[in-house]
């Protein structure tokens, strides 16, 4: 997504910013940005809050305490406090924002938190730039490793830290890994601290990115952190067919998705009645074949044909408490057109009504042409009766 494009105002880092995030320049302007909509009310410097939200690698973000009261821009590059060292991050939020952010990942606004220690000089962004351009050969490299030593993991990422002294690598795997004699490897191949961090497989397809079947990009990458637990009944209570390959997202587990609509299909299906067993009529035993929750409608067929009838919610409840009573319809096309005739009925008697609704609105409306006519006339004719005769 080009700078041109942002409706922000422009978030490249050669401009003043209005709370994009800066994240356009690295190829994903939705990479876990945070639109900053307080960024045009200015506050007095004293109650200014002093954390701030910095954004590393892939979205990655953390609360920095800026105690040495810089005056910074969101996108603007500041150096942090990192474990034994420093690294380098973008402002991505600033101001009151940041104090909600902190309520809303439950972190106390009095915990110590690592200070911003300056803005970066050019010898500084120069050796992060070096940093990075390690990343990559590391990356390929390290899986030649773990080739090597037949450890059955993922390496999907690796982030060196901006003093390039430290490298935290982010790998998958479904069981433990003993990795300390890759450790080892590692450091003597590289000469740096090694931190290796096991992500899921959901994260991983977030720090990877992509676009989705929907056209857009990953929910996982732009801005869900929050991965809740997917289930197949969510595809069952919303109609899906259970197909794996449509079902599974990039990360091959359910699509997150499956869960943003499920309430309001719940909410739907309290109004269908529950089929506890097969269902007779004379004909023979129906099953339930499908459900329209828009619509209200149910779908009914016998065991060994192909045709299937709907009968709505209303018809349905009936015909259950009829078996319940004992009394069973002759065949489903009965039900269907006792339901369809009595919709009939409703159509002609709504259109009954409209018929006569329209008439009444006809005659009022020539009962009110004929008295404006009425008026215009008894006016015209008092004109004329008191209109003066011309002098001779």
């Amino acid at each position: 997504m080009a700078c041109t494009s942002c409706s922000s105002g422009g978030c490249s880092t050669d401009t003043l910013v209005s709370g994009c995030g800066g994240g356009c320049k690295s190829g994903s302007c939705n990479k876990m940005n945070s639109y900053d909509w307080l960024s045009n009310m200015e506050l007095p410097t004293d109650q200014k809050f002093d954390v701030v939200e910095v954004r590393f690698k892939n979205g990655f973000k953390a609360f920095f305490r800026n105690t040495q009261k810089f005056d910074l821009l969101t996108g603007d590059a500041v150096v942090v406090d990192a474990t034994s060292g420093y690294h380098i991050g973008k402002v991505a939020l600033q101001g009151e924002l940041v104090r909600l952010q902190m309520l809303k990942k439950k972190v106390d606004e009095n915990a110590e938190l690592p200070a911003i220690l300056r803005i970066p000089t050019e010898k500084d962004l120069a050796k992060w730039k070096e940093a990075q351009a390690r990343e990559m050969p590391t990356m390929f490299r390290t899986r030649q490793i773990i080739q090597e030593m037949g450890l059955e993991m993922k390496l999907t990422d690796v982030e060196f830290q901006a003093d390039n002294t430290k490298a935290t690598f982010y790998y998958s795997a479904e069981s433990r890994v003993d990795f300390r004699e890759l450790i080892k490897v590692l450091a003597s191949e590289f000469k740096i601290r090694v931190e290796m961090r096991q992500i899921s497989l959901r994260e991983e397809a977030g720090r990877l990115g992509g676009i989705g079947v929907c056209g857009r990009e990953l929910c996982c990458s732009t801005w869900l952190t929050d991965f809740k637990s997917v289930n197949t009944s969510a595809a069952r209570y919303q109609n899906l067919s259970l197909n794996p390959a449509k079902l599974s997202g990039q990360c091959g587990r359910l699509k997150c998705c499956l869960n943003y609509e499920l309430e309001t299909y719940m909410e739907a299906l309290k109004d269908f009645p529950t089929i506890e067993k097969p269902l007779k009529t004379q004909q023979g035993i129906v099953e339930l074949k499908k459900t329209d929750i828009f619509r209200k409608m149910m779908w009914f067929g016998y065991e060994n044909d192909s045709n299937w009838y709907s009968l709505s919610v209303e018809k349905v409840r009936e015909f259950i408490e009829m078996n319940e009573k004992g009394i069973f319809p002759e065949t489903l096309a009965q039900l269907t057109e006792e339901g369809n005739n009595a919709q009939e009925q409703k159509k002609q008697a709504l259109e009954q009504s409209k018929m006569v609704t329209q008439a009444l609105e006809q005659k009022l409306k020539a009962k009110e042409k004929q008295e404006k006519s009425e008026k215009n006339k008894q006016t015209h004719h008092k004109k004329h009766r008191y209109k003066r005769k011309p002098k001779n």
